[in-house]
């Protein structure tokens, strides 16, 4: 696939529906057709009602305007213009359809691969990337297909018939039509050349714009505590000066596009007038004819134009293709599944010896060593960057272990499916992550089988069924966009709910009370201890009061453990442990 041209591999998904892209095709090709023969059938009924003017001026016996003839070719061109509206109209109709469906095919696909990629790439690429790719990416594909490609057919289609039809009426007026061509395009083409960098430019300082008022606006109450207003504005005012300078340059730039474009055409017209001219009055071209020529003269600038610019928007859209095939590329999580998971699990885990890296030679997990029995709750504290969230990440298996093993209930889990492995666990996270949906519906995201009243027991166990019920709508109410209707530590409460709906094995307790305040951190506490109940549980947190009932408290630093006991025997050693527990507890432990 990666040798594969990037529009060709387009055409992959493109071609399901390659049955409506012909016929939308063909349908062009007629509205293009249509369009060209405009000059040509407005020449006949000109040329005739000229010479049916001049033979009455010339008091030729007879002589009048031949009515029959000019009706007809009024209903020629009536006709035309039916065939070509219908054309025109349904060409888009059946490219949209087509191009909609293979977006939405796009798109899908994409979603089914983030699903299935390792939760490594979303280490090394921001969430803003990621958003773009689904979104400003497969957009900018959609338009290029919806409407570059259609643009493109009409434009080579309609140089190719004015070429054949100007040959066709006069060989010598012909060639110079012919000849204005590749001058215009070249013209066309240098100017968009030149202006394309200064637009790259203008985007870039629109972006930085962007991004200083949205950081501005964000840390609003910052600046007016430091008096950094006019600071602010000083720097303001240089980007915006910069975008105007760029701006301004790419405008004006693009805009001698047409002043260029109308020159050329008035010197081809000049020509054709006086050669036109000539022909006329030798009787060697028609009126009617000559107006053609220079109507074939004007519908040669617009397709000129349309291409050099969609060479621009193709490029773009190239781009946004590539880094859409970059994720699609991307090597699935392998699944090497050789040991089927006992249902019973009893949560024994043990680490064996793991040793972890990110980045060749620089570990972060070395010789690591832990046994926990079913049901024991375990605490891992230590400073920044100690090791704690990667050692749940391995755990989770959102990584595998470079070196020894991890295993659940003696099996190792590289070999578990990680589908039926994860479903054996449940987290509570300090970000309590909840959807746009009904409460009702959020509790029972872990659990899509759990009745009514088993969702009900799990947010009384919980310690919040009461608050639930004082809320309009009660467990039917609707979350909105992030949650934000309800506090903190509601949304944890109701994430305590779901996990004990889910009814997990081992539990994952990721800093859950650090950004609450201390009424709904007991609370919560009790909710807690009501999940941790005969489930393994390892909990991450900075404020101690949340861990002094643990079974084991592992003290990390550099990816080691450092020290290892529980609550009361780790303030007997008076190591790290303790100098953390006076910083938190330091007039409790004076009372002590």
């Amino acid at each position: 696939m990666k040798n594969t041209s990037t529009f060709a591999r387009l055409w992959g998904y493109l071609k399901v529906y390659k049955f409506a892209v012909a016929f939308a095709i063909f349908l062009k090709i007629l509205s293009v057709v249509m369009s060209v023969v405009e000059p040509f059938v407005l020449g006949l009924a000109i040329t005739e009602l000229t010479n049916n003017l001049l033979d009455m001026a010339k008091g030729v016996a007879g002589a009048q305007i031949n009515v029959s003839y000019v009706g007809w070719v009024m209903v020629l061109y009536f006709v035309r213009a039916i065939f070509y509206e219908i054309g025109s109209y349904y060409s888009n109709y059946f490219m949209t359809n087509a191009v909609q469906a293979t977006v939405r095919d796009l798109r899908d696909e994409l979603s089914h691969k983030i699903n299935r990629i390792p939760v490594s790439y979303f280490d090394k690429h921001q969430f803003g990337d990621l958003l773009g790719r689904f979104t400003s990416d497969v957009e900018a594909v959609s338009n290029a297909l919806q409407q570059s490609f259609l643009q493109v057919i009409n434009a080579v289609f309609t140089l190719i018939l004015v070429i054949v039809m100007v040959l066709v009426l006069n060989l010598q007026l012909g060639i110079i039509v012919v000849v204005s061509i590749p001058i215009t395009y070249l013209s066309a083409r240098f100017i968009v050349k030149k202006s394309q960098p200064y637009f790259k430019q203008q985007a870039d300082a629109l972006g930085a714009m962007n991004g200083f008022v949205q950081e501005n606006l964000t840390g609003f109450n910052i600046l007016k505590l430091y008096v950094r207003e006019e600071s602010s504005q000083e720097d303001f005012r240089q980007i915006t000066q910069n975008l105007q300078k760029v701006g301004f340059k790419a405008s004006f730039i693009s805009g001698l596009m047409m002043p260029v474009l109308n020159v050329i055409s008035d010197l081809t017209y000049l020509l054709l007038a006086l050669l036109g001219g000539l022909q006329v009055i030798a009787g060697r071209l028609t009126v009617g004819n000559m107006q053609a020529f220079v109507q074939y003269v004007w519908q040669i600038n617009q397709p000129i134009q349309n291409l050099t610019q969609l060479a621009g928007q193709l490029q773009s859209a190239k781009s946004s293709l590539d880094r859409i095939f970059q994720v699609l590329d991307e090597a699935d999580e392998v699944n090497d599944e050789t040991e089927k998971l006992d249902q019973d699990l009893t949560g024994q885990v043990s680490f064996k010896d793991v040793d972890f890296q990110y980045v060749a030679d620089k570990p972060l997990i070395r010789n690591f060593n832990l046994e926990v029995k079913p049901g024991e709750m375990v605490a891992i504290v230590g400073p920044t960057g100690a090791g704690k969230t990667t050692l749940i990440n391995l755990l989770m298996r959102f990584y595998d272990v470079t070196k020894g093993a991890i295993t659940v209930d003696g099996h190792d889990i590289r070999y578990l499916s990680r589908q039926d492995y994860r479903k054996q666990f449940g987290m509570v996270l300090q970000d309590a992550w909840l959807y746009e949906g009904t409460i009702k519906e959020n509790l029972r995201f872990g659990n899509l089988q759990a009745t009514d009243e088993e969702i009900v027991e799990a947010a009384k166990a919980a310690n919040v069924d009461h608050f639930i019920r004082t809320l309009p709508g009660g467990y039917n109410m609707e979350m909105n966009q992030e949650s934000s209707n309800i506090s903190l530590g509601q949304k944890q409460l109701l994430t305590i709910a779901r996990a004990l709906l889910a009814n997990p094995k081992i539990l994952i307790l990721d800093e859950a009370t650090s950004s609450v305040d201390t009424r709904l951190e007991l609370l919560i506490q009790k909710a807690m201890k009501t999940l941790m109940q005969g489930r393994t549980s390892f909990v991450i947190a900075h404020r101690l009061s949340t861990i002094q009932e643990a079974d084991k408290i592992l003290v990390l630093k550099d990816g080691q453990i450092i020290e290892q006991g529980n609550h009361e025997s780790l303030l007997a050693d008076k190591g790290f442990y303790y100098d953390l527990y006076q910083s938190q507890f330091s007039k409790k432990a004076e009372e002590a």
